[in-house]
């Protein structure tokens, strides 16, 4: 008994082992994080900070995040969540943007979430509307702090570097992709010629209904005459006839 007791040792050993770095992996994957992870280049999007609770014994209870300096955004609009509060932070910026014609000397900096409560063992998104997304970036960092009720604050700041290890407090990233293309490959101007044509093409159609139909009103025209000429005529015949029998 001793004998199997001592083999089965190395075994509960690595299953132990095993559950310890699965338990230690876990909170690794549960950090602030952009939803969806990509959005287009020159574009508008909306996207979600999803905060899960880390915390068996503390709730979340503040969110800020800071956009980057080096790529401003003109337009940064969030979603009102329901019972939190939102702070939109301006400031001013070194160089203006441009941005449908105008120039920007401010933009967001900061967004802030507070006096909600996320309790341990669920999660929360913060919609935010943003644009416009550059177009010689191939993604945005966003910093961000969660804040606990136990006062415990975790910086999620660090840049994930590509070909590295994930770091232990990553900041969200939203990927940059280059626009999609039409559905047969060949860009929006073939999309937008084929559009051109399928409107000439009902244009066409339009002008050859109308032909048709001023057609058929010249015939019902030319056919009415013609009954009304036709009747006149018996009527005329009928009279004559009439005068010939009393004669």
């Amino acid at each position: 008994m001793n004998a199997k007791r001592l083999r089965r040792l190395p075994v509960v050993g690595c299953l132990t082992a095993g559950g310890l770095v699965l338990l230690a992996a876990g909170p690794a994957f549960a950090h602030v994080s952009v939803q969806p992870g990509e959005a287009e280049k020159g574009g508008y999007s909306t996207i979600n900070f999803k905060v899960p609770n880390e915390r068996d014994d503390a709730s979340t209870v503040k969110l800020e995040v800071t956009l980057p300096s080096d790529h401003p955004l003109a337009s940064v609009m969030p979603q009102p969540v329901p019972g939190w509060d939102i702070k939109v932070t301006k400031s001013k910026l070194a160089k203006p943007v441009e941005s449908h014609g105008e120039k920007i000397n401010e933009a967001v900096t900061k967004v802030t979430w507070s006096g909600g409560k996320i309790e341990p063992g669920m999660f929360q998104q913060f919609p935010v509307s943003v644009g416009q997304l550059p177009e010689d970036a191939d993604q945005m960092v966003f910093k961000a702090l969660q804040t606990y009720d136990n006062k415990e604050v975790v910086r999620w700041i660090e840049e994930p570097k590509e070909g590295a290890a994930e770091p232990e407090n990553p900041a969200p990233v939203l990927k940059l992709v280059d626009p999609a293309k039409g559905a047969d490959g060949q860009g929006a101007d073939a999309a937008s010629g084929k559009a051109k044509d399928a409107t000439a093409g009902s244009e066409a159609a339009a002008s050859d209904a109308s032909d048709d139909k001023d057609g058929s009103d010249t015939t019902a025209r030319v056919l009415g005459i013609a009954g009304i000429v036709i009747g006149a005529a018996g009527v005329a015949f009928g009279v004559v006839a009439g005068r010939r029998r009393s004669a």
